[in-house]
């Protein structure tokens, strides 16, 4: 990027285990901002709260007989992409069962100062 400041970019995620294919282009997206020098937040919602379980991050392909969603996930931490996940009215998480690149459990109305707040905001 140039001497220009630093762009803040929301990466809202809602594809999950039912749309797979879908799954591993939000945290690469991601992790090629983040080497672009943009500071790069990914907020899992919906369906994609559930990439955040280790269970599903670690079973779960984009395509077949390619890396997990976790290795993505992974890419995109090492890049230094923030995570954070929805938490849904009343749905008790099980913390233990959380893939520990996740940064934060937030709610919705974080998410929506997030988007008044960033630079650009991306829906994947």
């Amino acid at each position: 990027m140039s001497d220009t400041a630093i762009q803040r970019v929301l990466i809202v995620v809602n594809s999950g285990p039912s749309t797979p294919a879908r799954c591993a282009a939000p945290f690469y997206t991601a992790t090629l901002l983040a080497c672009m020098d943009a500071q790069v937040t990914m907020f899992l919602s919906g369906e994609a709260a559930q990439l955040a379980r280790a269970e599903v991050a670690d079973n779960l392909y984009a395509a077949t007989d390619g890396e997990p969603v976790r290795h993505f996930i992974q890419q995109a931490k090492s890049a230094g992409v923030r995570l954070l996940m929805c938490r849904a009215p009343g749905v008790v998480i099980d913390e233990s069962s959380l893939i520990p690149e996740l940064d934060e459990i937030a709610s919705g109305g974080e998410l929506a100062q997030m988007i008044i707040e960033y630079d650009k905001v991306l829906s994947l």
